[in-house]
């Protein structure tokens, strides 16, 4: 299976309770697909899944897949830092109908390379889904080196790597070890760093898994549509969208971009601590950004 294009790592909307808000959440699906998105990740990092428990994710992938009826492709946030928790995910995303799955790296236990293998390769292994390795060390403290993306990225199960280092030299390498099973379309490459993701697209990724594209999925849309075909065009797009992409990473995301989606009125300003409400120090920076683009 091929996902290309703009994958949005969508919020899940909350009351100011910190409860579910799932009225919002349809509308939020609706806005993306209208806006020409190529896919959805429901309930990862953004999505805030380290404060939702087993039940509330399940119900939450269930109701991406129910609300996209099937008009984009959605990718079930499954990683764990236990390999047992990220198996049950993964398992029951694809009972329920998941185009794919994405699994970090398993953070906090910091384990050895060997043990980072392993993990991707038991579950791989185990559950029949396509599956999108996700490197993100500085919130893992957990690195997957490109010798293992080349370990994994021959398996049936595993079809691509969401690399959020923003270096591209790590990128060059993970071309270079796993030139095959990119060039034979078995292996695809998402950039998950809003800020370089031009760049990523340029030197041959395949997509973005974006954070920006929550408020600005058309746009993010275009640069993916144009980056190989009129790369000028391309570049454009992103020189609008720069002070944004800093902006809605001032603080630790999701806060800002779910401050942001607030002020467009498009969800409430609802999170769950430990996370916060955006410090009053950023509120002007994001304000101006989303003025900027006549976003309000």
């Amino acid at each position: 299976m091929s996902i290309e294009g703009s994958i949005t790592a969508l919020v899940t909307p909350m009351n100011e309770k910190g409860d579910l808000d799932y009225n919002s959440l349809e509308k939020l699906i609706n806005f993306q697909i209208d806006s020409g998105i190529s896919g959805l990740v429901a309930v990862g990092t953004t999505g805030e899944s380290a404060t939702i428990d087993f039940e509330d994710h399940i119900k939450l992938i269930e109701f991406f897949i129910k609300i996209s009826n099937g008009r984009v492709h959605i990718i079930a946030g499954t990683g764990a830092n236990s390999t047992e928790e990220a198996l049950h995910l993964t398992r029951e995303a694809k009972n329920l109908g998941a185009d794919a799955a994405l699994l970090v790296s398993p953070y906090y236990n910091k384990p050895p390379q060997e043990g980072i293998y392993r993990h991707h390769a038991k579950i791989a292994d185990e559950v029949d889904i396509p599956q999108i390795l996700y490197n993100v060390p500085s919130r893992t403290a957990s690195f997957i080196e490109p010798e293992t993306v080349q370990r994994l990225s021959s398996h049936q199960n595993i079809m691509g790597i969401k690399d959020a280092t923003g270096d591209m030299k790590n990128l060059s390498e993970v071309l270079k070890l796993c030139e095959e099973d990119i060039k034979s379309e078995n292996f695809f490459l998402y950039s998950g760093d809003d800020f370089s993701s031009l760049e990523f697209l340029k030197k041959g990724g395949h997509g973005t898994i974006s954070v920006s594209s929550n408020v600005v999925p058309e746009i993010i849309s275009k640069i993916c549509l144009h980056v190989k075909s009129d790369f000028s065009k391309a570049k454009q797009l992103d020189d609008q969208i720069k002070d944004l992409n800093k902006n809605l990473f001032c603080e630790s995301n999701p806060i800002p971009v779910k401050w942001a989606l607030n002020q467009m009125g498009l969800i409430k300003n609802g999170i769950r601590l430990p996370l916060v409400e955006l410090n009053d120090l950023f509120k002007e920076s994001v304000k101006n950004s989303l003025e900027e683009l006549n976003l309000i």
